[in-house]
């Protein structure tokens, strides 16, 4: 996206809207916020970026009454203000969309929207709520029907939702956490052209984002944040991308120069999917008839929007869940059904979606989550008895090498940032085996950009060492600069596979939100 391509040229105003002074805010062991000075003005959007822990996340949830800063002062539009909750931020017009969708997807869009409002009423008038909310998402571009069920909407759809709650209870500062991270690029461009408007009409954006690039085309003023300071708030006309990243981790981030391998002789086949169809947990088909291979020394990229049978295809691969019907066959043997232990035996390595949800016992040291990968194995025991010391030498390697930022390897898992618990994952995988495949889904979500460039050069290294890698992303950006091949999901099957080579944004985008094959979506 060409840098300033959404913009209107609409100028702030220069009487703020919001002026956040001194804030201090901590919690056990944390400084979140250090004396932290924002404004945000009328008719503006403004990117807030900062690694994972840098405080932006909860300066907005101060802002939105969630948190309660312990020092500070806070005024809206001119007058100072003490935010209990969200409910008084919702009454000064102030309102956030969160990453993780707030929806009863068991509700209809009107549902939804108007709960708990004023003007639901004791007997609602669903016609005349309807064709209000029709109204107001009009005004937008959006085609939403107001009666159907949540569940069944595209994210794209879910975030339009989310909106228009806030829309309808008069806020004029919307406070965005991630918003692009689960959209396709269409989606994507449609939400800043909506961003835009909103902007034109006088509402103000506060976009939390950890795209730079995103930051760059459509805000009009930037601040960044690290260790819970403002390090940098200018206009976005005057910043490059490099003062942004150097002002985000403190020094230069050095991206990753080579990245797919092109065109190789003769391929050796790691992993063989044949008719795979896998249930989802709500007892309809997740993934139909998926036909797929990876080779030894490439990066297959499954792309596709989230809820296409992506999750369901990785926990058949990996053993976490039965297939139906059809073969998986790694390194010449068929494992459909097998356990994940056996499957780690074989070769199988496995980064799963949520690293704190699923990759760890967040009650347990950083050791102990070591010895659960390892602990039937020599030399880590023999004859029934657990060799602890060996197995703090080797947490010990994984913490040094993979940079995992901990006070000892007696720290607790659950204490450790997202980014450091994705660097103990896949340094507790390759350390302590040496995978013929791994799996790696959703592999850099939520990382800020030293460990997303961490674990990018990790993958590479990998490929480069003949490991044949499946791995799961909804960002474009990831995919294009880290694939050998990409495979699109929609609607549960693999509606094509294409060389990086041939591949773009757009039609990648059109594959994904259409699922339309390559010839139809170029």
């Amino acid at each position: 996206m060409d840098r300033g391509a959404e913009k209107s040229g609409h100028s702030p105003s220069p009487s703020p809207k919001v002026e956040m002074r001194g804030i201090v805010k901590r919690f056990p062991g944390v400084l979140a916020n250090d004396n932290v000075d924002f404004t945000i003005y009328e008719g503006e959007v403004h990117a807030l970026l900062g690694e994972n822990g840098a405080g932006k996340t909860t300066l907005m949830n101060i802002l939105y009454g969630i948190y309660t800063p312990d020092s500070g002062t806070i005024r809206v539009r001119g007058v100072p203000v003490k935010l209990r909750s969200p409910r008084d931020a919702i009454k000064l017009g102030i309102g956030m969309v969160h990453q993780d969708f707030r929806l009863i997807e068991a509700h209809t869009v009107v549902e939804n929207v108007f709960l708990n409002h004023r003007e639901l009423g004791f007997v609602p008038n669903w016609r005349s709520l309807e064709s209000r909310l029709e109204e107001l998402a009009s005004n937008y571009g959006w085609k939403l029907n107001p009666r159907a069920r949540v569940g069944g909407l595209s994210p794209g759809e879910k975030q339009q939702v989310e909106l228009l709650k806030l829309l309808v209870r008069g806020a004029d500062i919307l406070l965005l956490d991630e918003p692009t991270s689960v959209l396709t690029p269409i989606e994507t461009r449609m939400l800043f052209k909506t961003m835009r408007r909103m902007v034109e009409d006088g509402k103000s954006v506060v976009l939390i984002t950890h795209k730079l690039s995103e930051a760059l085309s459509v805000s009009d003023r930037i601040t960044v944040m690290r260790r819970g300071r403002v390090v940098l708030t200018r206009p976005t006309s005057e910043v490059t991308i490099e003062e942004l990243s150097i002002a985000m981790v403190g020094t230069q981030i050095e991206g990753v120069v080579s990245r797919a391998r092109g065109e190789q002789g003769e391929k050796e086949p790691i992993l063989k999917i044949s008719n795979l169809s896998v249930m989802g947990d709500s007892g309809v088909l997740a993934v139909r008839d998926v036909n797929l291979t990876v080779y030894r020394g490439e990066i297959l990229c499954i792309a596709g929007v989230s809820g296409n049978g992506q999750v369901e295809l990785v926990e058949a691969i990996t053993g976490l869940r039965k297939p139906l019907r059809g073969k998986i066959i790694l390194n010449g043997l068929d494992i459909a059904g097998a356990s994940p232990r056996r499957l780690f035996e074989l070769g199988l390595s496995y980064i799963p979606p949520e690293g704190k949800k699923w990759g760890i016992v967040p009650e347990l040291s950083i050791y102990e989550n070591v010895a659960l990968r390892v602990i039937r194995r020599q030399p880590y025991s023999r004859l029934g008895m657990i060799k602890w010391e060996s197995i703090i030498k080797t947490a010990q390697r994984v913490v040094t090498e993979f940079r995992v930022d901990a006070s000892s390897v007696k720290a607790r898992a659950g204490s450790l940032s997202g980014g450091n618990v994705q660097r103990l994952i896949l340094g507790r995988e390759l350390t302590t085996s040496n995978p013929l495949l791994l799996v790696a889904a959703y592999p850099t979500k939520g990382l800020d950009i030293a460990a997303t460039e961490q674990v990018k050069r990790i993958l590479l290294g990998l490929r480069d060492e003949k490991v044949g890698i499946l791995m799961v992303s909804e960002d474009l950006d990831e995919v294009l600069e880290l694939s050998d091949r990409i495979a699109v999901m929609y609607g549960g099957r693999i509606v094509g596979v294409i060389k990086r080579s041939e591949a773009s944004a757009e039609v990648l985008g059109s594959m994904m939100s259409r699922g339309v094959p390559v010839s139809a979506a170029a």
